[in-house]
């Protein structure tokens, strides 16, 4: 019994100090220099920026580290005086940048949803067309002549692959009888794509003209290709959200903002001269 009231009192200064402690907040002062204060949300924002193997060395000598550099750092601004034009323009964009980037990330995770993944994955992945693969052959010669005599050939019976090993230009698939094997869109230059995608298997095009001559194709096979599950697709989905969430939200504004351009006849080699900073 006789140690009831030290008892009592160290509970009730442990309550205190968990008040205390409780009670702090971002705007917390932790020092002052010359009355401008130096909060704890100053110093959480510090400790953010140190680098991963720092920050987990956190106890009483970093911190007084941290708040050491605080306090140098704002002793020096204070007796800086003002800023020339070129640090306050410094700022002005740091400012911008800083505000933009901090609220388009806002919205950028409040897109993220399982419904808008899934909307995403529906979007991209619903239009088999989309997604169909063609398995083609051809044979390249230099002339729209010599394709139009190829393509005689052809329609006479001649045998694509042994004219393909004969006559090609292209030595890759030419050694293989022609067969490129399966691509899908935007694989193939535009004209070749194009006359891909007017053929039924087994039919042979008119002579299409490229970069790198002329072809006669044959469409072998086509197929639609299995789409990939939501998950295996998922960090670029989340991607393409955040992307499409920041454009409307900067579209909306701009939209409601007003905005005037009065740019007129500024050089863009402006741009480069140093001078203009020093006035």
């Amino acid at each position: 019994m006789m140690f009831s009231k030290p008892r009592a009192a160290l509970a009730a200064l442990a309550i205190l100090c968990a008040t205390a402690v409780q009670a702090q907040d971002a705007d917390t002062v932790v020092a002052r220099v010359n009355g401008e204060e130096i909060t704890l949300g100053h110093m959480i924002l510090l400790y953010e920026r140190l680098p991963d193997q720092m920050r987990a060395t956190l106890g009483p000598d970093l911190y007084d580290q941290m708040l050491t550099q605080l306090i140098e750092q704002t002793a020096v601004a204070i007796t800086a005086g003002d800023l020339t034009a070129r640090e306050q323009k410094f700022l002005d964009n740091s400012r911008r940048e800083f505000v933009t980037n901090s609220r388009l990330t806002v919205i950028a995770e409040a897109a993220i949803s399982d419904e808008a993944l899934q909307a995403a994955y529906e979007t991209r992945f619903a239009d088999t067309e989309s997604r169909r693969e063609f398995n083609a052959s051809h044979i390249l010669v230099a002339t729209l002549e010599e394709a139009e005599t190829l393509l005689a050939q052809l329609a006479d019976g001649g045998d694509f692959a042994a004219l393909a090993r004969e006559l090609s230009l292209d030595p890759g698939s030419g050694a293989e009888g022609g067969v490129l094997g399966w691509f899908g869109r935007g694989r193939m230059v535009a004209p070749f794509e194009e006359a891909v995608l007017t053929l039924d298997e087994g039919a042979l095009s008119d002579p299409v003209e490229t970069q790198f001559g002329w072809h006669i194709i044959r469409l072998n096979e086509s197929r639609v290709a299995e789409a990939p599950t939501l998950d295996a697709v998922r960090e670029e989905l989340v991607r393409e959200v955040q992307i499409d969430a920041v454009m409307a939200q900067i579209e909306e504004i701009i939209a409601e903002s007003e905005v005037e351009r009065v740019d007129t006849g500024i050089d863009p080699m402006l741009l480069q001269d140093q001078t203009l900073m020093q006035q």
